[in-house]
């Protein structure tokens, strides 16, 4: 199954959806359209509910995603950006809160937007290829769709602020080692090895892996006494849920769990 937008498209594979940004002659970068067609895919994904991970990807083989469109920005005016401003958090707001795990697929560039885009998934997988940056400050701007943060929340306050206030552009094996990639692959692999991660995650319970998202999501900016409380609350959702059930009479009749929303 399919779901196209102008410049967003996403296909079903099993319990997958795969989502590509789909600009490839402009190394997918994103313009106001991009913007709206991505908010309305990720309306569309987030409502399918035998959709259980996600994977992000570009289209073409030069980007991941090579940030604002800046060719469109240079015909804005003020108005034009302050606009643009809300419709870009909005487009960034709608990745983020996935209630899906969702695993990004990188090749190529993924600078600015791009690799706010990546940072805003839950898993970012690279290939040789990459090439990342956060290249605002050199443009009189600041990254605004989440980069300060999602970099100093993987990062710290010191590895963040020498990808953020240089703007420098960083090869994939030292964007791995820093931490900006969670998984560096084979030149070429990135969206193969992105769509087997999340196959891995949709074979497991849809009510523990949401659950499991959300604990990491929301805990990450609070004190260890509150965190552990919203951990306490997602393992109550799971090991009183139908999935608990399910998947420890599965182990131990050793067999594959059938979830309980799964279809026949």
């Amino acid at each position: 199954m399919k779901y196209e937008r102008a410049t967003v498209h996403v296909r079903y594979d099993d319990h997958v959806a795969v989502v590509e940004l789909h600009r490839p002659d402009a190394m997918n970068a994103i313009s106001n359209a991009l913007a709206e067609d991505l908010v309305a895919v990720m309306t569309e994904v987030a409502g399918q509910t035998h959709a259980r991970a996600i994977v992000l990807s570009g289209a073409g083989d030069r980007a991941f995603c090579a940030g604002a469109d800046l060719k469109e920005r240079n015909s804005l005016n003020d108005d034009g950006f302050r606009a643009q401003r809300e419709l870009f958090r909005h487009a960034f707001g709608s990745v983020l809160s996935l209630p899906q795990p969702v695993v990004a697929a990188v090749h190529g560039f993924a600078l600015g937007g791009g690799l706010e885009l990546a940072l805003s998934c839950d898993v970012v997988v690279a290939d040789e290829t990459a090439i990342v940056g956060l290249p605002e400050v050199s443009l009189g701007l600041v990254p605004g769709g989440g980069g300060t943060q999602l970099a100093l929340r993987r990062l710290g306050p010191g590895r963040a602020a020498d990808v953020v206030l240089t703007g420098r552009r960083i090869p994939a094996e030292e964007a791995h080692a820093l931490g900006l990639i969670d998984r560096l692959v084979p030149a070429g692999s990135a969206r193969t090895a992105a769509i087997e991660i999340a196959q891995q995650i949709a074979g497991n319970s849809p009510v523990a892996t949401r659950a499991a998202k959300r604990a990491l999501r929301e805990g990450w900016a609070l004190d260890y006494a509150a965190a552990m409380d919203v951990e306490d609350l997602a393992w109550r959702t799971a090991a009183f849920s139908a999935d608990r059930k399910e998947g420890i009479a599965a182990f131990n009749e050793k067999r594959r769990p059938a979830w309980p929303n799964e279809e026949p």
